[in-house]
């Protein structure tokens, strides 16, 4: 059995897999097996032309269930859902649901259905960015209809990859709301043109904090020194100043900053070109510029977190006051670049929390406090 074999996210949610006539259709059986992976029950609806791209019975192996390809008038479009996704959706159907037009099976579910709509367009571009197309959009959203957008490449927007798909899926069941910056991974200090002084950290910490966020509903922001999953919006900074300046310039206010990168608490004064090997050289670092408390300019409430060894949790609470933060995450040496790690959080009232696991685990008890 796959079903929750990744986790139990979608456990219990009944999703329609509308499929319509788009070569991306192929990619529709490991969406498919994907969702159930996740824990949800997955039922294929296909248009004819659908058909010509993938076979019906590919899709029955996928789902374990029988395909809905024909309405025979036995109402199999009023059944029961949590979901109707659409794809991949052509600018066709996108039309054709604009306008209230019930004319295949996925068009009628569409009519019909009274769950969550989420649609993923797969067409070319022209097609895409043609004022009708973009106005039929406009139209599906006035009906609370959702979009994950394409992929705009080889003057194609092809239908968003699968792991995108399912991220937005996930995330339509969430239950947060809000805005949330999450700022995390190593910063790099340069000596010369070509060396620096950084540290071991990964982000995988703030990765994971990213994705619980965004799964459950929240409009993230990422800071990182490491690449972003691409539906996660985000920027990147090398240095200490880097993310200074970011701070600085940001005009947008979040309900929550958290702030677990692992910034270098030294700077240097950087020399032109590369310092020539073989001799002896003196480096004087100088305190770098504190980071956490120029956040409250941006954000309503500030976690950040503390890397420490025995003493780590008096230095958390230290940090706590001295910076005046809401949170400090006290985690322990050993977990730089781990994908399990110990954490306990800290508030004005002392340790609230203590949790271990892997890092997308303890993340769920970090987006809890928001």
């Amino acid at each position: 059995m796959i079903r929750g074999s990744v986790s139990n996210k979608l456990e219990g949610r009944r999703i329609f897999l509308g499929i319509t006539g788009s070569i991306a259709a192929v990619e529709c059986v490991k969406l498919a097996r994907q969702l159930i992976r996740h824990g949800a029950d997955v039922v294929a609806v296909m248009s004819n032309e659908a058909c010509r791209f993938l076979p019906a019975e590919s899709m029955k192996f996928a789902t374990g269930r029988e395909v809905i390809t024909q309405l025979s008038g036995m109402a199999e479009h009023t059944q029961d859902g949590d979901m109707l996704l659409i794809a991949p959706c052509t600018a066709n159907t996108i039309s054709k649901i604009a306008l209230g037009i019930a004319d295949n099976a996925v068009t009628t579910f569409a009519l019909a259905f009274e769950g969550k709509i989420l649609v993923a367009p797969s067409m070319h571009l022209p097609m895409y960015e043609n004022v009708v197309t973009q106005e039929n959009i406009k139209r599906c959203r006035e009906r609370s209809i959702h979009f994950i957008p394409p992929k705009i490449e080889e003057d194609k927007a092809k239908m968003a990859n699968v792991e995108a798909i399912v991220e937005e899926v996930i995330r339509a069941f969430g239950d947060r709301s809000g805005k949330i910056l999450i700022i995390g991974g190593a910063t790099y200090q340069p000596i010369d043109d070509v060396r620096g002084i950084t540290n071991r950290s990964t982000g995988k910490m703030a990765a994971a904090i990213a994705m619980e966020a965004y799964e459950r509903g929240m409009d993230v922001m990422l800071w990182a020194s490491f690449d972003a999953p691409d539906f996660i919006p985000s920027r990147r900074f090398v240095s200490v100043e880097d993310l200074k300046n970011m701070v600085e310039e940001e005009t947008e206010k979040y309900d929550a900053v958290i702030n677990c990168a692992a910034i270098s608490d030294f700077v240097v004064d950087k020399q032109e070109g590369k310092i020539k090997g073989g001799q002896e050289m003196v480096i004087h670092l100088k305190p770098s510029p504190r980071i956490n408390p120029l956040l409250s300019k941006i954000g309503k409430k500030i976690i950040a977190f503390k890397l420490g060894g025995e003493n780590v949790l008096e230095e958390a609470r230290n940090l706590l006051m001295k910076e005046k933060l809401d949170y400090v995450v006290a985690n322990r040496i050993e977990s730089i670049g781990s994908d399990t790690t110990k954490i306990w959080i800290v508030g004005k009232e002392g340790v609230l929390e203590e949790a271990e696991g892997r890092k997308r685990e303890v993340a769920k008890k970090i987006i809890d406090l928001i």
